[in-house]
């Protein structure tokens, strides 16, 4: 099917191609998105669906966490979202998904993408917000957590605040992480992960680069959102607003025992690890192991590349 703002296609929303789908499709439905400024709050709800941008196609909304819903109520953070995907097996390729609700000391969370499925991916794909741009999956306490295997490749993550988050697994290859520089002493922090404890790999992020106009020493690569927080990078490049300390406990002392962070193959100005956090790793040639990406989706990655 396809989608045109044009009148070309078969539906001029992407909601109401996804909407024209049976609940219990089998089969991958491929949905080319043509290009254009799609203003939809969106819901992925279909399983199996292969969505295709064909030219710049970019999805936006504007709700934030403290905008008030239909009660008279904060909507939160997981509501904010601009796009929302609850079903597995899903594929995006070449589609920019945007949250325009402002900077985060003027709206707070403000979410761009929100997945709370398994196996989904996408490929050149850009996430585009300031505090918390990218939700991957719901902490383990609340409720219709489903912890999903997540992947992307060749993308472009932009944000200041806890800007990719979650209790998911998620495999960033080869990714630009790019951090705004709102003009403060500490500007913000790349990953908030809430890995549950029973899980061994949260976020592992390989060979990605981590860029920002922000100053030296300014933006943390991560801090803990949950206690047993898991987040790695390998051969990443890194720019000099990394702070040297690398990671944050978010002034809770406890989880210095509790969290894995670790890197492996750091390089650029903001790379010193002689300076790291000494209740933060540097890996070995036996950890990064665990961390390749058969053993991060447990065997399961055909999936990852089955792009039509």
């Amino acid at each position: 099917m396809r989608v045109s703002q044009q009148g070309n296609g078969d539906f001029e929303t992407i909601q109401s191609a996804i909407n024209s789908i049976p609940q219990d499709s089998s089969q991958t439905i491929l949905m080319t998105i043509e290009s254009g400024v799609y203003k939809e709050k969106l819901e992925i709800n279909k399983p199996n669906l292969y969505l295709l941008g064909d030219g710049h196609v970019r999805i936006v909304y504007d709700d934030y966490a403290k905008r008030e819903n239909a009660v008279g109520m904060p909507m939160g953070t997981f509501a904010s979202s601009s796009t929302y995907i609850s079903c597995a097996n899903i594929k995006i390729e070449n589609i920019t998904f945007e949250n325009t609700a402002g900077e985060s000391d003027q709206v707070g969370q403000a979410v761009a993408l929100y997945v709370d499925a398994d196996k989904v991916a996408f490929k050149n794909c850009s996430f585009l917000g300031a505090q918390d741009t990218l939700y991957l999956g719901r902490p383990k306490e609340e409720l219709n957590n489903k912890s999903g295997r997540n992947y992307f490749e060749n993308c472009r993550i932009v944000g200041d605040i806890d800007f990719i988050f979650g209790s998911a697994t998620a495999y960033f290859q080869e990714c630009q992480i790019v951090s705004k520089d709102q003009g403060k002493e500490i500007n913000g922090y790349i990953t908030a992960a809430a890995t549950p404890v029973d899980k061994e790999v949260g976020f592992v992020f390989h060979q990605c680069k981590l860029l920002s106009d922000a100053a030296k020493n300014s933006v943390y690569l991560g801090r803990p959102w949950r206690d047993y927080a898991r987040t790695v990078f390998i051969d990443c490049w890194m720019d000099q607003h990394i702070h040297q300390e690398g990671w944050n406990d978010w002034d809770k002392t406890s989880v210095e025992t509790t969290v894995y962070y670790g890197e492996f193959g750091s390089a650029g100005p903001g790379a010193n690890v002689s300076k790291r956090t000494v209740w933060s790793a540097q890996l070995n040639e036996e950890d990064l192991k665990k961390f390749s990406l058969n053993e991060c989706f447990r065997g399961d990655i055909s999936w990852i590349y089955e792009w039509e």
